[in-house]
This record gives C-alpha cells, structure tokens and sequence, in this order.
C-alpha cells in the first residue's frame, strides 16, 4: 500500500486550498501521485480556491456574539466590500463567531474546531469555492468573566452583530446586570473611539515604557533645558501618553471632564457594588493588512496575452 505522508499532504493543500482530509483522501485515492490528487480535487470541486489564494483579503466583516459572562468577536476577510453584503458570507461570519464563545484556545483552536461536519477552516475553504472570492479568517479573541456582564458594540453594523469594528468589553460586579451591560456598551463605544491599548496602567509592559520615555528624553534634552526641567519635561509627557493609550486614564466620550475610571469609580452608587473592567478586545476590519495595489492596466495586458 502506497504511504501518504504527512509532507505530501501539506504540499498538496498549499496547492490547492483543499481541506486536510481532502487533500489525504485525493493522495490515498490516487496511489499518492500529487499531480493526480490536483485533478481529482478539482473535478471534485474543492480546489476551486486555488487561484485565489494569492489575493489579497482586506475587507469582509467582524463578528460578533454574546452570552452570559461571555462573548466572541471574529474577523473573516474577504477581497471586497460587496462580498460583506452576501447573506451567505453573513451567516458564515455569524457561525463563526457563535462557534468562538465555547472554543478553548486562541485563533487555531477555532480553526480546528468542528463546525457543520468539517473544521471551521475547511468550512471557509468551501465558503471561498461557493462566494468566489478569497477569504481569511484572520483573527479570533473571547472574553469572559465570573461576576460581572461582557458587553460589546458593533461600529458600522451591516447586519446584527456584524460590522467594521467591534468591541467587546468585561466588567466585573454583583451590582444590577442590566445597568452593568448599559454601562459595558457605553464603554466598548468609547473603545470604539479612542482605540486604548491596555486597561490600566499597570498593564503597560516594561520594555514599552522604556522605549517611550528614552523617545521623549532626547525630545527633552533637544530644547537645551536644565536636567531638572528635562525630567519634569518628561513625567508629563509621560502622563499624557498614559491618557492616550490607557482605558482607565482616558476621558471618557460621553463626559470627558471624567477619566473612565473615575465613571467606573462612580458606578457603585447606581449599579450598587464596585466595578471594575476586567478587559476589552477591538477589532476593526483589515487593520493591519498590506493591501495590494492593482495595476489594471498591466493586469488588461496580461489577459490579452494569455
């Protein structure tokens, strides 16, 4: 009996876009001739997504989806924005997301996962051979919480629980869960807005601190001031980078007289028990993504050649 190994395979799936169980049963059915399982793919129509692996996927939607103490946001990329108003591609994305909230594990975790008889990668495979366009499930996160609410907010819905962005906030509490999910919306709506990088100031690593205060030092030393005036110079300028980058120093978009965490300070009297944010996820769509510059006239040309 031919041997198919695990390297023939994964050459195989890099070829064609075909799942991993495919891609063995292709090898298996065709006595391991790599040449054969491609054929035997594409008349199967699973390889249907080979020609469009290389092309970029910078648009598509983020997903979202929400239980209690829990909640999902997925990024599925596709090539173009018309491809986000296709129902299919909407449900697909709400799937995903769904399917997220009891994965264990980080974005291959999902990728692995089971979903409708095959993995959630070879689901979006498939998906790629039924839209046509090339797609990428680029990125997953979940946050959950013991006491408390996860809420979260899509910017630029096109469809519930769908969007451009989408923010998912944990608060922590045994105060009233309603005003708490009110209160978690207005925050991941503020996120949405001014894009924070860690909760508190303690959250801030020390190599990123570092790197920042030395930019500000030579800043500093440029004006010429006394050492004395150099560092007072920059513990401001430090305080004001904590303001733009820390959710809890931030003022808060709706009342920017307050910081977000004086709104969360002030949230016992009305939820009746202390608040805290336990943390936040933000995707916005295709950050991130070198996206191709199409030269359509050479791209013309080249057809006509072919």
């Amino acid at each position: 009996m031919v041997q198919v190994t695990a390297a023939l395979v994964k050459d195989l799936r890099e070829r064609t876009g075909a799942g991993m169980m495919d891609c063995k049963k292709a090898l298996t059915e065709n006595r391991a001739d790599i040449e054969a399982a491609v054929d035997w793919l594409r008349k199967k129509g699973l390889a249907a997504a080979e020609k469009k692996a290389g092309r970029t996927a910078a648009e598509g939607l983020v997903g979202m989806a929400l239980e209690d103490g829990r909640g999902a946001l997925v990024e599925l990329n596709a090539e173009t924005d018309f491809v986000a108003r296709n129902e299919g591609f909407q449900a697909a994305v709400a799937k995903l997301a769904t399917l997220g909230l009891s994965v264990e594990g980080g974005l291959e975790a999902l990728k692995a996962s089971n979903m409708e008889g095959q993995t959630a990668e070879e689901y979006v495979i498939s998906l790629i051979a039924t839209i046509g366009e090339n797609m990428n499930l680029r990125r997953y996160a979940k946050v959950e919480v013991g006491d408390g609410v996860v809420a979260g907010y899509i910017h630029s819905a096109a469809a519930p629980g769908l969007g451009k962005i989408g923010v998912l906030v944990g608060l922590e509490s045994s105060g009233d869960k309603d005003k708490l999910v009110a209160l978690g919306k207005q925050i991941a709506m503020h996120v949405t807005s001014a894009n924070p990088r860690w909760v508190a100031r303690d959250d801030v690593d020390a190599a990123t601190i570092e790197r920042e205060r030395a930019i500000l030092v030579d800043q500093a030393e440029a004006s010429g001031r006394p050492n004395h005036v150099v560092e007072k110079m920059v513990e401001g300028r430090m305080r004001k980078y904590y303001e733009e980058v820390v959710l809890q120093e931030q003022a808060f978009i709706m009342d920017t007289d307050k910081s977000v965490g004086k709104i969360l300070e002030e949230a016992v009297g009305d939820i009746g028990a202390p608040v805290s944010c336990a943390g936040f996820v933000r995707f916005a769509l295709g950050e991130g993504v070198a996206r191709e510059e199409k030269d359509f006239a050479a791209e013309v040309a080249e057809t006509l050649g072919s």
